[in-house]
């Protein structure tokens, strides 16, 4: 990632975070609003009331004609993440994004600051963000789904790990154990969807589909590095597409440390538009960034967005070869 021009820190924060997660932690909360008060000119706490309101909340508080946050710290999982980047939508320039790991897979957080403890993510930010400092602004990609026009932050999957999240609703767990528990079940017998992968006019898959992941995060439940040579800023978008060579089951342990590269099953391709499409004309079983997408029929096209999303991120990011071996 290449870092934007020196600019100067954020003056104030909206601090979202969502009470109804499972991972949900009061005193984390009162730590962040906590640091960020100590150092900022105004700081605001918001707690979710339903699904959306995060995006209400920040579309709100960037509308001010005066004293609108300059930053956005999001603590939650990926989801929280994914509200507030709808809301922060068409706010170019206005607020930049921090991320506070405080959910299951924290893929966002993981992406940009690797292991880093978030005391110190989010201290650089509010102490250490001028030049010569240890953070920078940086501008990252993100997708659009054309279909419903909803922004895509980590990225999109269609087939058996879209599939498990209807199967994890009726599992009585929480976090990774309730996910884990779904895929083993969803994946037993699962069986390959026709599909069709498209990048920029170009077919690259057509048969039997496990999976076609579209994005630009290199994970994919803080773990799985389904992307492995995906990079954040560089205007286009990939996509990997498991076929039938590989049995469903195996999927998690070939994507922990990016084996399923080397499956002869495995495609990767890379460009500014791609379509994912169901070739028997069924409804394509989709998610985008932990979220399953009802709307969708069958198929599903995804746009570039250049340097659309403002983010701090670490002035010497982790070395992401590295980070797939730890």
């Amino acid at each position: 990632m290449a870092a934007s021009a020196a600019v100067p820190g954020p003056l104030r924060a909206l601090v979202l975070a969502n009470p109804a997660s499972g991972s949900h932690s009061p005193q984390l909360v009162g730590e962040v609003a906590e640091l960020c008060a100590s150092y900022l000119e105004g700081t605001e706490v918001h707690l979710t009331t339903a699904p959306g309101d995060a995006t209400v909340a920040v579309r709100r508080a960037l509308e001010r004609p005066s004293r609108a946050p300059g930053l956005i710290v999001v603590i939650g999982g990926d989801g929280t993440v994914r509200e507030a980047i709808q809301g922060m939508a068409g706010a170019a320039g206005r607020a930049a994004l921090a991320v506070v790991p405080g959910g299951t897979g924290n893929s966002g957080y993981k992406m940009l600051w690797g292991e880093r403890p978030w005391t110190e993510s989010l201290k650089a930010i509010l102490t250490d963000s001028g030049v010569g400092g240890s953070a920078r602004l940086r501008r990252l990609d993100l997708a659009r789904l054309a279909e419903t026009r909803q922004h895509v932050y980590l990225g999109a999957c269609s087939g058996v790990i879209a599939d498990a999240l209807i199967t994890a609703r009726d599992i009585p767990l929480t976090g990774r154990e309730r996910y884990a528990r779904a895929f083993a079940e969803t994946a037993a017998g699962y069986v390959p969807y026709p599909g069709r992968v498209t990048v920029d006019g170009r077919v690259v898959h057509e048969g039997p589909t496990v999976l076609a992941n579209v994005g630009g995060g290199r994970y994919r439940g803080g773990r799985f590095l389904v992307l492995p040579d995906s990079l954040l800023d560089d205007g286009l978008l990939d996509v990997c597409v498991i076929g039938d060579g590989v049995p469903a089951t195996q999927v998690p342990g070939l994507t922990l440390n990016a084996d399923h590269m080397r499956h002869p099953a495995t495609v990767y391709a890379r460009g500014r538009t791609i379509t994912v499409e169901r070739t028997d004309g069924h409804r394509l079983p989709l998610e985008h960034d932990g979220e399953y997408q009802h709307g969708i029929g069958s198929s599903a096209t995804f746009e570039v967005l250049p340097a659309a999303l403002a983010v701090w991120a670490p002035a010497d990011p982790p070395d992401p070869r590295r980070a797939e071996l730890i």
